[in-house]
């Protein structure tokens, strides 16, 4: 009986996780994220009201206003400009800033996100495409590997914040500047694990299936293209979803430092110099959405390749 039991329910495991949301839901299977949800919300509404205090308590005095304790905690909660924003505050100006504006309008958070992705896009796109012709070239010419594998690793240690007013100010005396000077920042980001991953996907097939190949006299690029690429495909989308997520990071930290009128760096800054602090969360927020779908559309094709290429579903 035990025997037979194991089976199945290692059979429900993937029939849960390929299940809708709300089927899931109902079946119970979402509750513990449910529950993670509940409880950071509660926390933040805690940490809300323990910060805004004496911001609040402080207004009231000045003016001479008797007030209670539930008063004193409902303005934690909506205060203009709180030290932290209680969450419905932080949706509410999201919403605003997405849905009440035209979508070109410079208040809009979608076309400021769009700046920002544009730019992220484009470093993606570089530093994909350097990323990978390292690796080929790593793989291939020995020499490289202890010359120039080091050297990309070593870059990583050199803070972002640090090369971004560099690079903008290098290349804008030069008269490069707007989305590629930020681009470049991201592709700088994004070269790192896509070189990782490449090489450590490339060198992946085990030495036996290199040594048939070239029993049965096959071309170097037919070893690469028939054996070494494939083997490095979940290896490059597992980075693909890591530089996608660190291009919108060095994008944005592309436009602090040129006081950019765009994007979601420009928001960012706005809302530090006013003391804004539920527009700096709300455009958090809008970066950190459009992050997750791409980083979810990247997995949804990567499954959709994986099964073009015979794994199971």
């Amino acid at each position: 009986m035990t025997n037979n039991a194991t089976p199945m329910m290692n059979k429900a495991t993937p029939m849960m996780s390929g299940l809708p949301l709300l089927t899931r839901i109902r079946r119970g299977a979402a509750l513990p994220l449910a529950a993670m949800i509940v409880a950071l919300t509660v926390l933040w509404y805690a940490g809300a009201v323990l910060m805004n205090m004496t911001l609040v308590r402080d207004a009231f005095e000045r003016e001479e206003v008797e007030y209670t304790t539930m008063e004193l905690v409902a303005g934690t909660l909506d205060a203009e400009r709180p030290l932290l924003p209680a969450p419905h505050q932080i949706v509410a100006t999201f919403i605003d800033g997405v849905f009440n504006y035209a979508p070109n309008s410079p208040r809009s958070l979608v076309y400021h996100s769009w700046v920002t992705l544009s730019a992220a896009l484009l470093g993606l796109a570089m530093g994909v495409a350097t990323g990978i012709l390292l690796a080929v070239l790593i793989i291939h010419v020995r020499v490289l590997e202890k010359s120039l594998l080091p050297w990309i690793i070593a870059s990583q240690m050199i803070p972002v914040l640090a090369i971004a007013p560099i690079t903008i100010v290098v290349l804008g005396s030069i008269g490069i500047r707007g989305l590629v000077p930020k681009a470049l920042i991201s592709a700088y980001l994004c070269v790192f694990p896509v070189v990782i991953g490449m090489v450590k996907g490339l060198t992946s097939p085990d030495r036996q299936h290199r040594d048939l190949m070239h029993n049965w006299s096959a071309t170097p690029a037919q070893v690469f293209f028939k054996l070494r690429w494939p083997a490095a495909i979940p290896y490059l989308f597992a980075s693909l979803k890591v530089a996608m997520a660190i291009s919108i990071v060095g994008a944005v930290v592309g436009e602090l430092p040129t006081g950019a009128q765009a994007g979601i760096g420009a928001r960012l800054l706005a809302g530090s110099y006013y003391g804004q602090t539920i527009q700096i969360w709300a455009a958090l927020l809008a970066i950190s959405i459009v992050a997750a779908g791409f980083v979810g559309l990247v997995g949804l094709i990567e499954k959709s390749v994986a099964r073009r290429m015979g794994a199971p579903a």
